[in-house]
């Protein structure tokens, strides 16, 4: 049975590979630093932002960074691209940055494309593509509720968790599954809506978590900066958590849960991205439900020219209030008001790989586990996703 149900959140994906942008290989987009295609005053740093589109194996560093310290930051991916550029031809010389905000000229270009041509979903011009410039960036895995891509998209990413749980009381070493979809629409270039949780819990531990529904949590995401060129981007907004699912699931306690986050990423060279993002979750009922601070990190490394990302990741819980609910501390999957928590902290750390097999497509899974003696319902977990873009 659970089988089929991931097998049938895989059919409705493949469903919908008809709405990717163009339906080619991908390829990634790339910033030409030729110094003569500069914005006004910035300069030409090596380490600004390189990025080897796949199937472009022509950037082995410029002359100046020789012998074995060359190689070794060519390997990091902080070394130069020919004058060449992968992509000049396609956007007369001026790279994407040249013309992915104002697309003078340059629709052709990964990065504007979309929005020089004015199309939408379903074209009503509601649903906007999502931001072509940082398709080089790959989105966290875990912590999947909270840790959200500071990029302004439009997606549908399908989850599946499977979560250990301690072999200690109440627990006794059961796990519980996850089936879940999220949804993000791009309103506008820098405006989207979000809708982070949802799906169906499943357990082999009767006594405390039964199979049933989640609850159902949305919001907005605004980007507050973006410097295509740089590879940096800042982004915040807000979801709200509505009580709406089963209460045998540990679900639909309280009266609701906003959640508030900052998130940013920056591009390291050529291969490697760095996101970061925290939030505040604050209950409107905080005694059925506990107060929580997270951090979430990811670094990942591209391998070579392949489509192919490992990273590492890591989340603090920081429980800032006790509620008068029965001892579950549920990180970012339940949250019950568990009594005697304040000040208790859980870190988790985590390592995986993610595949970009087609631009509009990836497919990642990481395992995690706690790093604290502390350890929640977490005793290790998969996470597993698969995400469309528009």
């Amino acid at each position: 049975m659970n089988s089929m149900r991931w097998c049938f959140c895989m059919l409705v994906g493949v469903l919908l590979l008809p709405l990717s942008s163009n339906g080619q290989d991908y390829q990634l987009s790339y910033t030409n630093l030729d110094s003569t295609h500069l914005p006004k005053g910035r300069s030409g740093q090596p380490w600004d932002s390189y990025v080897t589109p796949i199937g472009c194996d022509d950037c082995d560093g410029p002359s100046w960074w020789s012998g074995a310290l060359g190689n070794w930051k060519d390997w990091l991916g902080f070394g130069g691209c020919d004058a060449i550029g992968c992509d000049g031809a396609a956007c007369g010389g001026l790279g994407c940055y040249g013309g992915c905000d104002g697309c003078d000229g340059c629709g052709g270009c990964g990065c504007c494309a979309a929005a020089a041509d004015g199309r939408s979903l379903f074209g009503h011009g509601i649903i906007k593509p999502g931001d072509k410039c940082f398709d080089d960036f790959i989105s966290p895995v875990t912590n999947p509720i909270f840790f959200e891509d500071p990029r302004t998209l439009t997606e549908v990413r399908f989850i599946f968790i499977n979560n250990n749980l301690p072999r200690t009381a109440p627990y006794r070493g059961n796990s519980v599954q996850v089936y879940a979809a999220q949804v993000r629409m791009a309103l506008t270039e820098r405006l989207s809506l979000i809708a982070t949780k949802d799906g169906f819990i499943y357990s082999q531990f009767d006594d405390v978590i039964e199979p049933g529904f989640a609850d159902i949590s949305a919001g907005l995401k605004y980007n507050l900066y973006r410097d295509p060129y740089a590879g940096r981007l800042v982004s915040t907004g807000f979801t709200f958590e509505i009580p709406l699912g089963s209460p045998r699931s540990l679900q639909g306690n309280g009266d609701g849960e906003f959640n508030f986050f900052l998130t940013a990423g920056t591009r390291l060279g050529r291969r490697m991205h760095y996101i970061s993002g925290g939030g505040f979750r604050i209950p409107v009922d905080s005694d059925a439900e506990n107060r929580l601070f997270y951090w979430s990190n990811h670094l990942d490394y591209r391998i070579r020219s392949l489509p192919l990302y490992v990273f590492t990741e890591g989340t603090w819980y920081h429980y800032l209030s006790s509620g008068n609910g029965p001892p579950v501390e549920g990180l970012d999957l339940i949250n019950v008001g568990a009594a005697g928590v304040t000040g208790n902290n859980i870190i988790t750390r985590a390592v995986g790989l993610k595949v970009i097999p087609r631009r509009n497509m990836e497919i990642g899974g990481a395992f995690e586990i706690p790093v604290t003696e502390r350890e929640g319902i977490l005793s290790n977990r998969w996470t597993f996703d698969m995400i469309f873009r528009y």
